[in-house]
């Protein structure tokens, strides 16, 4: 596959991820994992984590909602973590006492 094919393809696939992640709705999350397959690309989660990093705030991003397989926040204390947990909870999303989400309860299921 040529360099502009696989651009293309990478292009199509941050936005398609963009695209699912601005979907996510107010009180609800999604994983890394799982945006990155309703995007096209099922073993593509750490591309979504770099996508995040790097387009959150320009495409203005619900990031906060995306947190890793286990219901976990995965920045760390200090580097974002309260501010994303301070967010979901603004939302409603609530935390078990080792800081996990009960996914059965809140992770989004698109239709």
């Amino acid at each position: 596959m040529n360099r502009t094919k696989i651009d293309e393809a990478d292009k199509d696939f941050s936005q398609r991820a963009k695209n699912t992640i601005k979907r996510i709705p107010k009180g609800k999350v999604a994983t890394y994992g799982q945006i990155a397959a309703l995007a096209g690309s099922p073993r593509g989660a750490r591309r979504v984590v770099w996508l995040l990093h790097s387009s959150s705030l320009k495409d203005k991003l619900p990031w906060h909602r995306v947190v890793n397989k286990q219901g976990e926040i995965s920045l760390a204390r200090g580097r974002g973590y309260e501010i994303q947990k301070q967010l979901l909870m603004g939302e409603g999303v609530t935390f078990s006492l080792d800081g996990r989400i009960d996914l059965d309860r809140f992770l989004w299921r698109p239709r």
